[in-house]
């Protein structure tokens, strides 16, 4: 699977480890940033990541920053993604099934490795379950392309 990472300064370190066990796993990593742990703004390499998913260059996204709020926020207004600020394997579940989240956004200052590792393994293995979610995600999208949203 192509997958976008980013991390602001927070997340940074979370990023580099969690890149490398990607890696290993197989999968093809395309990092948007932060390239080292001075200050950044989230919204930079948040957004170039989001926009890969958005496009269809990366087919999912896993952004990191201190509480994966600033990400989720940032990352939701690029037309066409879902990203869930997610805590833990069952709301990381959730976000694929009912929502179809295409990224998910971790709290580096709040998750240890494993509970990260395992979170990403969730994600990556579980799929949308469509039927009656699928008419909200319509709704979403729907919403996106009627009333301007940036993107």
């Amino acid at each position: 699977m192509k997958i976008a990472l980013s991390s602001d300064h927070r997340g940074f370190a979370a990023k580099q480890h969690m890149l490398d066990a990607l890696r290993r796993a197989g999968h093809d990593i395309q990092d948007f940033g932060c390239d080292t742990p001075e200050v950044c703004d989230y919204p930079d390499p948040g957004l170039r990541a989001a926009e890969a998913v958005a496009t269809g260059q990366c087919d999912r996204g896993i952004l990191f920053c201190g509480t994966g709020i600033g990400m989720s926020i940032t990352a939701n207004k690029v037309r066409g993604v879902r990203a869930a600020a997610v805590h833990d394997e069952l709301t990381t579940t959730l976000s694929r099934k009912h929502n179809d989240a295409n990224i998910i956004c971790l709290a580096a200052d709040l998750m240890g490795e494993e509970l990260m590792r395992r979170v990403i393994d969730v994600f990556l293995k579980t799929d949308f379950e469509r039927g009656r979610h699928q008419r909200r995600i319509e709704k979403i999208v729907a919403y996106e392309n009627h009333n301007g949203q940036a993107g």
